[in-house]
């Protein structure tokens, strides 16, 4: 199934931008990955992504961060 996972990530510079972008798409099952209207966040679409351990691969690698919402996409 199809979600979509927006996350706060404390990010102060393009470079931690850049890195953000990067962690979340190493992980499994991700097919889209861009910054949010805001740029402190970072939307993920995909299908079976582990919401905690992008969490947790984010939070060691960047800084903190914190899920925003997480919705299931009805496939149309």
């Amino acid at each position: 199934m199809k979600q979509k996972i927006v996350m706060k990530v404390d990010m102060t510079c393009k470079k931690c931008q850049k890195k953000a972008l990067q962690v979340v798409a190493e992980a499994n099952g991700v097919s889209y990955v861009g910054l949010g209207a805001q740029k402190d966040r970072v939307e993920v679409i995909g299908d079976g992504v582990d919401a905690l351990k992008l969490v947790k691969n984010l939070r060691k690698k960047v800084g903190q961060t914190d899920i925003v919402s997480l919705e299931a996409i009805k496939a149309s």
